[in-house]
């Protein structure tokens, strides 16, 4: 972990984040890589399903690059698609992001995103509960979803699929307390089932990152 310039952040530590400290089976020890004094700061997570349309993909790099403009953290999970989009948006703002992975700080998961993940490295934080070395497992996946949710103010769901893995994360934002935003999508579009569901359950609809900021 020297070698690699990662620091262990455990949860009797200062630096720990509080809103993480709170919620349901916090992480006992976080992996960190890059700018640590991004944890506890006002931050929104970006997310939505991997194989994302056109618009999603339009929609959440934009919504994430105007929150970052307003000194607003990014959260997501740099998969392929919509969280992708969410840290290029906020990097393209000169803003900053937070990555939480499913395998170690080391290993960026997937390949396709060496160049977001090494981007991050310069201008945000790579995070992550799993030791060093630690391969990408299908079952990581929805353990680090509390951790995206946790460490944000509100969560904004761009596009999800009837059983999306952000449904999951959704669904873990209100357990904790925390708002969820959701962007509206064609009705005869699968990868709009899960978001315009949650707008029928309650979570609130928003066309523009205006709404999230003056919700906050």
């Amino acid at each position: 972990m020297e070698k690699y310039h990662i620091k262990v952040i455990n949860i009797t530590d200062e630096e720990y984040p509080q809103a993480l400290r709170e919620i349901y089976a916090p992480p006992i020890t976080l992996f960190a890589k890059g700018d640590v004094s991004l944890l506890g700061q006002k931050s929104i997570s970006v997310v939505g399903c991997r194989r994302a349309s056109n618009y999603g993909l339009k929609m959440a790099k934009d919504l994430a690059y105007c929150l970052a403009k307003n000194h607003i953290v990014i959260v997501s999970g740099l998969a392929k698609g919509i969280d992708a989009m969410g840290h290029l948006g906020a990097l393209e703002a000169n803003g900053k992001t937070i990555a939480v992975l499913g395998c170690g700080v080391d290993i960026c998961y997937p390949r396709e995103n060496l160049n977001i993940y090494k981007k991050i490295l310069e201008n945000g934080l790579i995070l992550s509960e799993y030791i060093v070395g630690t391969e990408p497992k299908p079952q990581n996946f929805p353990i680090r979803n509390r951790i995206v949710s946790g460490l944000s103010n509100g969560v904004v769901v761009v596009e999800a699929r009837e059983k999306s893995g952000s449904l999951i994360t959704a669904d873990l934002a209100l357990e904790q307390g925390r708002e969820v935003y959701v962007l509206p999508g064609n009705v005869n579009s699968p990868q709009s089932a899960g978001t315009n569901a949650l707008i029928k359950q309650g979570a609130k609809l928003i066309t523009s990152a205006k709404d999230i900021l003056e919700d906050m």
